[in-house]
């Protein structure tokens, strides 16, 4: 885990790192291990009442690893090797699956999480921030809904949490077309809860005053704010079902290839 993911507490403070700075902190299966393994430590761990989730480098975290995409130009199915056998309905998570749970995990959590955001928030790594319970974002950071791009739909838990912080029809805008969209516009949408010039180091200030009040407060508080939300099974269940239909279908290969080869796709309807 300690090469994809580091853990360092201090004072009540779980400071978590994404560690794959030489590729933007992209999501490979050693970093999805990772993620889910990191959520399972803390869930355990005593002594911790705030969490910070962070990327070193240039961003919180690219998406998907390219080695994925190219994988799926060459051989479809979704780059795992395996993976064309994997039932994405399978829930081994409670109500989610392997990939959901790498998000899903962090509002698992008996703690509140801080995504401290900069660089790009991209596909996967974009749903990851939405695990948090607040997002921090430096003025240039850029997000997106990247899953449209290659030929797919968010399955990692992100419709659930983003039907919760988003009008309706800006949540259609973002996933249909997949832009990028700035910090400024993520606050405007309800994607952000701050603009700092440093969100890490705003994040771990919040961490520490929350970290300063009752946990037992704090830990009832999460649970009463998570039980707002209407039950996330079905929207989770339907992110796999809907995912697993077009991975390896021509046209989500074509748009794949497409991309990887710089040209526009040639999509059968």
């Amino acid at each position: 885990m300690d090469d994809r993911v580091s853990i360092s507490i201090s004072e009540g403070v779980a400071d978590v790192r994404l560690v794959r700075a030489d590729k933007m902190n992209a999501l490979d299966q050693p970093m999805f291990e990772a993620l889910v393994a990191a959520t399972d430590r803390l869930s355990k761990e005593k002594g911790v009442r705030a969490v910070v989730l962070s990327g070193e480098g240039r961003a919180f975290c690219a998406g998907l690893d390219m080695g994925r995409f190219a994988a799926m130009k060459e051989k479809g199915g979704n780059g795992i090797p395996g993976g064309e056998n994997r039932d994405l309905t399978i829930r081994t998570y409670g109500k989610a699956n392997f990939a959901q749970q790498a998000v899903w995990g962090w509002r698992q959590l008996p703690m509140p999480v801080i995504a401290a955001v900069h660089g790009v928030a991209f596909g996967g790594g974009f749903q990851l921030s939405l695990g948090a319970d607040m997002r921090f974002l430096s003025p240039d950071a850029r997000m997106s809904i990247m899953e449209i791009k290659w030929g797919l739909v968010p399955d990692m838990a992100g419709t659930p949490i983003l039907a919760s912080l988003v009008r309706d029809d800006i949540l259609r805008d973002l996933t249909y077309t997949g832009r990028i969209f700035s910090a400024q516009e993520a606050m405007t949408y309800g994607l952000a809860t701050r603009i700092c010039e440093d969100p890490r180091a705003a994040a771990m200030e919040v961490a520490r005053e929350i970290a300063g009040k009752s946990p037992d407060a704090i830990r009832a508080a999460k649970r009463m704010l998570n039980n707002l939300s209407v039950d996330p099974g079905p929207a989770l269940l339907a992110e796999s079902v809907e995912q697993q239909k077009l991975i390896g279908s021509p046209n989500q290969t074509e748009a794949v290839r497409a991309n990887l080869e710089k040209r526009a796709p040639n999509f059968a309807d």
